[in-house]
């Protein structure tokens, strides 16, 4: 891995540097080596962070005690604005998933950081147990033009190619693992820092969209929202990492070469792990020709399954959506709402077979009213490539609900 190397830092940001070509730093952060090296998450999105980070100290990530958590996002070392850059801390690691969280339209930089010499425990389909003191970050932002936020499904995860002068930060979330469980914290930005805010707000943004600029109200979560969709199934009151798993972790970063599970298991930063070819793997959103089942399947995991399963706080619903559930009925095949009030858009199954216009799941999906809306929080537009990917995979289905395989049937897919 290559840099160059700065010269210089003459107005807080904008370097100026000669081209010399040098090693990248390495690390003394695993605990197999004390030289073991950075994860392979990018040339631009590591090395390219050296460039940022020449004009600054690279700053130390502290730890604090739930109720002493810095008002100031700087105050962690996580993630800090330099003029018109971000720089990340020592040892943050920017990862990427394969399905990710829609919240109209904003772009993530996702960052993790585990204490020197931790690592997290694989596993197959769970979220992975994360060592005590360990920091997820998400910082949530729209690319601008002439004033107006900019819907994109995806960018390539380099760091230092964020140009400030023209992104909109807005807002990055903190999911902290202290000894009694996972504290959940939104720092909203407001000029070169982003402060702590536990009771949620809403910023008004006009979005492009097909049809014109349309004006959108993107809502960040109180903490108690936070927890609401964090919530650890059985366990109303803990809360879990929802995109740290295998089947989202397994890719290349930005869309990269290498991937990312096998550079957080030669850092040392993963263990018990099994050889690559068991890993399971959500599709790439981006990926146009991912088959459509899998893609929408994928999606209601990624979006919907973190409460609408066996052990979460849609399980009064009856409709499962995670991945891992293989039931026709709880995916809504033919199914009748049990407790959806005015959500049920007067429609009366939650999957009609080959109707996605007669499907209650397109219906909440599409609608931007807070009443019937799904999901309930995160979102004020509608995601439009996710309803034509989920109608579509609901067009394909055969039959009727008066087909035998759909009759009351608890059929495996």
């Amino acid at each position: 891995m290559m840099s160059e190397e700065l010269k210089g830092c003459p107005d807080r940001g904008r370097c100026r540097w000669r081209p010399r070509l040098q090693r990248c730093p390495q690390t003394p952060h695993s605990p197999r080596s004390q030289t073991q090296r950075l994860p392979r998450v990018g040339l631009a999105a590591l090395c390219g962070l050296v460039f940022l980070s020449a004009c600054a100290p690279v700053a130390e990530v502290n730890r604090f005690a739930p109720g002493e958590y810095p008002q100031r996002l700087s105050g962690w070392g996580i993630l800090q604005r330099q003029g018109d850059g971000l720089t990340l801390g020592r040892h943050v690691t920017p990862y990427d998933v394969n399905t990710p969280l829609f919240a109209d339209y904003a772009l993530k930089l996702r960052t993790v950081w585990f204490p020197p010499g931790k690592s997290a425990a694989y596993a197959p389909d769970d979220a992975y147990a994360m060592p005590v003191g360990t920091v997820i970050s998400k910082t949530f932002f729209y690319p601008m033009v002439d004033g107006i936020a900019q819907s994109q499904e995806g960018w390539n995860g380099d760091v230092a190619s964020l140009d400030l002068g023209q992104v909109k930060l807005l807002e990055t979330r903190l999911l902290v693992h202290q000894a009694d469980g996972w504290d959940a914290l939104a720092y909203v930005w407001r000029g070169d820092d982003a402060w702590l805010n536990v009771t949620g707000a809403v910023i008004p943004t006009q979005i492009a969209q097909a049809d014109g600029p349309r004006q959108a109200h993107y809502i960040v979560p109180s903490r108690n929202q936070c927890a609401a969709c964090h919530a650890a199934g059985a366990k109303p009151d803990a809360s879990l990492p929802l995109g740290v798993t295998t089947r989202q972790l397994n890719r290349g970063y930005g869309g990269g070469a290498g991937n990312q599970l096998a550079s957080w298991i030669e850092s040392g930063w993963l263990r018990d792990a099994p050889d690559a070819g068991q890993w399971p793997r959500n599709p790439d959103w981006n990926d146009r020709d991912a088959p459509l089942r899998h893609l929408a399947r994928s999606y209601l995991d990624a979006n919907c399954g973190h409460c609408h399963n066996a052990a979460g706080s849609a399980d009064h619903t009856g409709l499962w959506l995670d991945i891992r559930n293989p039931s026709h009925r709880r995916l809504g095949v033919c199914k009748p709402p049990i407790a959806a009030g005015q959500g049920t858009g007067g429609l009366r199954h939650g999957i009609a077979p080959g109707a996605p216009e007669a499907s209650m799941l397109v219906f909440r999906m599409a609608t931007n009213d807070p009443a019937a809306r799904m999901p309930e929080i995160g979102r004020s537009l509608a995601h439009e490539r996710a309803l034509a990917v989920v109608s579509s995979w609901i067009e394909s289905m055969p039959g009727e609900c008066s087909a035998p395989q759909y009759r009351g049937a608890f059929a495996a897919e």
